[in-house]
């Protein structure tokens, strides 16, 4: 299998390039987007990346269930590997999703102490996650919590990666009590239909003044990179 082609149209690619090294462990990025624009399957193409490189992804679901997260997974992994033409694929499959672990909570009961203690889990397991996907924020969350998982990335020393929805398609400024709470963010990026695919640009990039020209086109189904 030659993995730099199987993830050549992983939007981490275009992170690592056009953010100055990508999120980094230790920092909270932030997804934001209409509903129903991609917000899961462009994180769940964060995590197939990190998952194809052998480490160890939790997924945090707070707006749908266990099955529908794998079923994303399963969707945009197949789209992944459609064109490698790999004689091992069931193989890896099983193995990205040994390595992968989703965990649903509504999202009135969850904060940063649910979080930690879903890290604990997995840790006692023998599989400390590397990332964390925290999708379906809810924009009113206090900026208290927002700064104790800021905190607890840096403990963990994690990258984790949030999602909350906006109001329309195109993302102005941060929806509810987000806005304000930009300097919690390392990373603030924003998906936007955009004729034939989506397009992904970035609202925040650490500290980095011109984020201008940090724009790709993803596939608008799988939200991976558009095919050269």
């Amino acid at each position: 299998m030659d993995l730099d082609f199987l993830l050549a149209r992983s939007p981490v690619r275009w992170l690592d390039k056009g953010l100055h090294g990508g999120l980094g462990k230790g920092n909270v990025g932030l997804v934001l987007a209409g509903h129903g624009v991609g917000k899961t399957s462009f994180l769940v193409g964060i995590a197939l990346d990190d998952l194809l490189r052998g480490n160890h992804v939790l997924h945090v679901a707070l707006d749908q269930t266990v099955a529908h997260a794998r079923a994303y997974y399963d969707t945009v992994f197949d789209d992944l590997v459609s064109h490698a033409h790999l004689d091992d694929q069931a193989v890896v499959h099983s193995e990205v999703d040994r390595r992968r672990s989703i965990r649903a909570y509504p999202p009135a009961s969850f904060g940063a102490a649910k979080l930690r203690e879903a890290v604990k889990i997995e840790e006692e397991a023998g599989g400390r996650p590397s990332l964390v996907i925290l999708e379906g924020l809810d924009t009113d969350t206090p900026r208290d919590e927002l700064l104790d998982i800021a905190s607890l990335a840096r403990e963990l020393e994690v990258e984790i990666w949030l999602s909350a929805s906006c109001g329309g398609e195109v993302v102005g400024k941060l929806p509810g009590k987000l806005d304000g709470s930009e300097d919690v963010f390392g990373v603030i990026l924003a998906l936007e239909p955009s004729g034939e695919t989506v397009g992904l640009r970035a609202l925040k990039d650490h500290d980095n003044a011109d984020t201008s020209e940090l724009n790709v086109a993803l596939d608008p189904k799988s939200l991976l990179l558009v095919r050269s």
